[in-house]
């Protein structure tokens, strides 16, 4: 297999400071419905990298559910991420649209949401999903897959004889930008990249070298 072999060059788009808008949010929404309009396989899906409490950075894939004032996630608080967000909220979010040869990539400072939209987004879950919620002790080691059936089975006729509720240990979280970066492919690897840094309460952009 050769690897070192494999490359695409691109060539559909470019990136000039002139055409983007001011506000970044305003310019990832824009990017973001172009993404949806060209089908991109899981637009929605962004890699969510934390510091881990053992030194090492981690990075999975999460998906995006709301776009406000900053980037709205769901996961258990009690997970590996949840408690690294916890011991340090500073994170990053990336990007990767190929079908459109971009990526976008996002700093931040993470805070839970409040209760009450994590309720909304909850019971808007199929109830599979929110039975799931209950079920997986999320990122703890388990003996098997036999333990998730267990589980899932005694969280099934749990709520078969009572109203399903949030669980506790789960809920939203909302990445508030601090720095996007902006990444168009273009051809002989000389890309266009454009990042937006908060300075007080004004962005500054600036054109980075590929």
């Amino acid at each position: 297999m050769d690897i070192a072999s494999i490359r695409k060059e691109y060539s559909l788009k470019s990136l000039d400071i002139n055409d983007v808008n001011q506000d970044p949010l305003t310019q990832f929404h824009a990017w973001f419905q172009e993404a949806m309009q060209s089908d991109v396989l899981e637009v929605n899906a962004m890699t969510l990298s934390t510091m881990g409490l053992n030194g090492f950075p981690h990075g999975r894939v999460v998906l995006l559910k709301e776009l406000d004032h900053g980037f709205v996630f769901f996961t258990n608080y009690t997970s590996q991420k949840g408690q690294e967000l916890e011991a340090n909220p500073n994170a990053s979010l990336t990007f990767f649209w190929p079908e459109l040869e971009r990526q976008v990539r996002i700093e931040g400072v993470v805070n839970k949401i409040d209760p009450k939209e994590s309720d909304e987004y909850f019971f808007s879950r199929p109830e599979g999903s929110q039975i799931g919620a209950w079920t997986s002790p999320q990122s703890q080691v388990i003996s098997s897959r036999e333990e998730l059936e267990i589980n899932l089975k005694k969280m099934e006729e749990k709520f078969a004889q009572e109203s399903l509720t949030r669980p506790p240990h789960w809920g939203g979280y909302r990445l508030a930008p601090v720095s996007i970066e902006f990444w168009q492919g273009r051809p002989s690897r000389l890309h266009d990249r454009l990042k937006y840094e908060k300075k007080g309460e004004a962005w500054v952009i600036s054109r980075l070298a590929p």
